[in-house]
Parts: structure tokens; C-alpha cells; sequence
């Protein structure tokens, strides 16, 4: 029977700052005892993220031979994080909490499931110091919810976790005093993501 938990691939579509980002996280993450077959070893994926952070912060002070350095690195990042996605879909089958701890996204394969609606911020209130909590509104067939926040008015987003619940979302590590601009979407359904909602701002206490 085919498994019906795959890895979405939209990282393809991520900026070279986001990318390096997710590539160590998922290096991080992903542990080589349960995934032993690995095409890329956690060890070069992280590799790969250094080089891609490094040729990308030398694409501000150069000219076209950085942008082109910075672009090759781009495409081994992604191809070697797409290889190990599919032995972790392999691994992983139909088990949520095996996919979610190697820093990959989930997405559904089933092709009978709808494609996601959009979720939308309901609120979102400090919820103590460091802390803001996010009420989204829930979207039928949707895995888990997507959290990113930016401090610079929207131009890079930061990964700020993962929930399958809509409705509580806690945001942890914040600074006080600094407004963020949070968004999020849904993950799971045949089209792999709702899109993103709109930015809602807010400064930590």
C-alpha cells in the first residue's frame, strides 16, 4: 500500500538566506541511525548550507562571478536536500512524528484529498514575556500549520516552527521590544500548501 505522507518540495522556491536556514536545519535534524541510507550524509547537507550562506553574504560586496557562485550553490543545496527527501519518504511511510523531527514539511500524496483552503489570523496576543500566541483559523485536511516571523518589515522570514493545532500556537525566544510580523499556512493537502496568510504585527513584552 503507498504510503500517503510525503515531503513538500517548495524549497526550490525558498530565498538563498532561507534556504541555507532550512538546509542546516534539516542537517540538524535528521539522524543518521534512523536513516542509514541516506544520498547525502547530515554531515555534507550542513556543509552545503555553509557554503550557500557564505557565497550568498559575498553577492553584496561582488559582481556577477559571486551571483553565479552563489546560484551553483543554490542548486547543489537543493539537490542533495531533495535526494535525502526521498529516502525519508521511504523511511518514514505514514508516520507524522518520524517526518516532522527531521526538519522536513510534510505534504499529503493521496490524490482523492482537496486542495488546502487558505487559513487566516484570527489573533494574536502576547501570551507573557518572550512569548506571543497565534489563533489561526482552522483549514479541513490540513497536517500541520507553518509559523514564520520577520523583524525587518517582511524583506526574510525565520522559520518559527510547526503546530497541529490551529487555534494555540505558542511563538517562543522572542526579544522585547522588537515588533515581529508573523504569518503561517497550512500543510498537507494535494496542492502541499494553502498560501501564506496575511503578515499580522505585534511587539514582544
Amino acid at each position: 500500500m503507498r504510503a500517503n505522507l510525503g515531503i513538500l518540495r517548495d524549497f526550490y522556491g525558498y530565498s538563498p538566506e532561507h534556504l541555507a536556514i532550512f538546509g542546516n536545519n534539516v542537517a540538524t535534524n535528521l539522524d543518521p541511525v534512523k536513516f542509514p541510507d541516506l544520498t547525502v550524509p547530515p554531515a555534507t547537507l550542513k556543509t552545503l548550507s555553509a557554503d550557500l550562506a557564505d557565497k550568498q553574504a559575498a553577492t553584496i560586496t561582488g559582481g556577477s562571478p559571486t551571483f553565479a557562485a552563489r546560484d551553483s550553490a543554490f542548486d547543489a543545496l537543493t539537490a542533495a536536500l531533495d535526494g535525502d527527501a526521498d529516502d525519508v519518504e521511504k523511511a518514514v511511510k505514514d508516520n507524522m512524528e518520524m517526518l516532522l523531527a527531521t526538519g522536513y514539511l510534510p505534504v499529503s500524496t493521496n490524490r482523492t484529498t482537496s486542495p488546502l483552503d487558505d487559513t487566516a489570523i484570527l489573533g494574536l496576543f502576547n501570551n507573557g514575556t518572550t512569548q506571543v500566541l497565534l489563533r489561526l483559523q482552522p483549514v479541513v485536511n490540513a497536517r500541520v500549520y507553518q509559523v514564520q516571523t520577520s523583524v525587518d518589515g517582511g524583506k526574510t522570514w525565520q522559520e518559527a516552527g510547526l503546530s497541529s493545532k490551529a487555534q494555540r500556537i505558542v511563538i517562543p525566544n522572542l526579544v522585547p521590544g522588537t515588533t515581529y510580523l508573523v504569518r503561517a499556512r497550512a500543510i498537507g493537502g494535494s496542492t502541499g500548501a494553502s498560501n501564506w496568510t496575511s503578515p499580522s504585527s505585534i511587539m514582544s513584552t
